[in-house]
């Protein structure tokens, strides 16, 4: 017998809402590396563990509790409710958009591998939802929150072919796959930055922005990090630090010129040697390698072209622009939608930006917030429109 929808929707949405619960906990706990597994809930004003009936329930709890700590009766952030309310609308959305009015070509619920790319975009967007709530409170993107998409990205990309045709995933682009010059730029960029890790672990690069050389920036985070529960107070942004912004630019530059050398040598190295050449066309091109090297590929250009905003807009200005936790992020996308797509949702962002600002001038407020949520915001409209983005860049290449 047929599962009804409303049952679907219903198992998916509270799913969603308990994600959302979790995902609070890594809010408030991670950029205060705190462990996220022990120990269990407390109200973090008077320390009383929370338990899980009737006091955590997902959106439940905050109501009925009056929004309050039932000890101490300190007012609870609405945070909690917005984020769990928000994680399931975003699990719920996305089911129904997939597999219920097939937006996307290829993914279904019963057949071909749909709940996979279903699976890794929630886990992507999850997370970036925890992302852009730490950002928008801290001004920071914690880079194990990155790395975990990432991982996913490299996994779900190689995986996937296993689970989805891969005839179907190149046809409709569902995961990131390489060509054979696509996969050199990305085995080239990987030793570059293997290259570059091992001169700054070893001394002879010296890390951009480095806090040591500031007695002050674990003191400014101390601050940021009072009263994060205090939904009164607005966003505080990042204290103007004691550096040389564009020293510290261009030690940069030099972290990534092995990156930029070893991607452009194993390509022209593929290109030129023609027994390379076809050896390397026969390996790239198994389903796996491709989709791993096409998850490599999105890494580094979502990373690239943050970066190199970040580099040309802080020599521009003589002040950092942008922050490495929105390089990481956009290489994090890049893993999961690929280097084409994070493309689009980089130029897709800012446009959220703008909407930001002319709000902020028509209410005539001056507040400002990081960057990190629009980038989040730029990725959940590329995947949505990702279909009418592929037929039109299709359209436009072939005439």
């Amino acid at each position: 017998m047929a599962v009804p929808d409303w049952m679907w929707f219903a198992v998916t949405f509270l799913f969603g809402c308990c994600i959302g619960s979790f995902l609070n906990v890594v809010i408030y706990r991670l950029p205060r590396d705190k462990s996220l597994i022990t120990p269990p809930s407390a109200c973090p004003a008077c320390g009383k563990h929370i338990r899980f009936f009737p006091d955590n329930i997902p959106l439940l709890s905050w109501l009925f509790l009056g929004r309050k700590c039932r000890y101490c009766k300190v007012p609870i952030s609405p945070r909690y409710f917005i984020i769990e309310l928000l994680t399931g609308l975003v699990f719920l959305g996305l089911f129904i958009l997939y597999f219920q009015y097939n937006l996307r070509d290829g993914i279904r619920l019963d057949a071909g591998g749909g709940w996979f790319i279903y699976l890794l975009h929630i886990i992507m967007l999850g997370t970036f939802i925890a992302a852009s709530a730490i950002d928008l409170e801290l001004w920071i993107i914690p880079l194990s929150i990155c790395w975990f998409v990432t991982a996913a990205g490299f996994i779900g990309s190689a995986a996937g072919v296993y689970i989805i045709d891969p005839a179907l995933i190149r046809a409709y682009s569902l995961l990131p796959s390489a060509t054979a010059n696509e996969g050199a730029l990305a085995v080239g960029a990987t030793a570059g930055l293997v290259i570059s890790l091992v001169l700054l672990m070893g001394g002879v690069l010296k890390r951009s922005y480095d806090s040591a050389d500031s007695e002050d920036l674990q003191g400014t985070m101390q601050e940021n990090l009072k009263e994060p529960d205090d939904s009164t107070e607005e966003s505080k942004e990042p204290a103007e630090e004691q550096f040389n912004h564009r020293l510290e630019a261009c030690r940069e530059i030099v972290f990534l010129l092995p990156i930029i050398i070893c991607s452009v040598g194993c390509f022209w190295i593929v290109r030129e040697y023609a027994a390379v050449g076809s050896w390397w066309e026969d390996f790239s091109q198994h389903p796996a390698i491709a989709g791993l090297l096409g998850s490599v590929l999105g890494y580094f250009v979502g990373c690239g072209m943050v970066w190199g905003i970040r580099i040309f807009g802080t020599l521009a200005f003589g002040k950092e622009a942008m922050g490495l936790g929105d390089v990481h992020l956009m290489g994090a996308a890049g893993t999961v939608i690929g280097p084409v797509y994070v493309v689009v949702a980089f130029f897709v962002a800012p446009f959220f930006g703008l909407a930001w600002a002319g709000s902020q001038m028509f209410f005539k407020k001056i507040r400002q917030i990081p960057y990190g949520p629009f980038l989040s915001l730029g990725i959940f409209v590329v995947i949505i429109l990702h279909d009418w983005i592929r037929d039109y860049m299709s359209f436009v290449f072939d005439h």
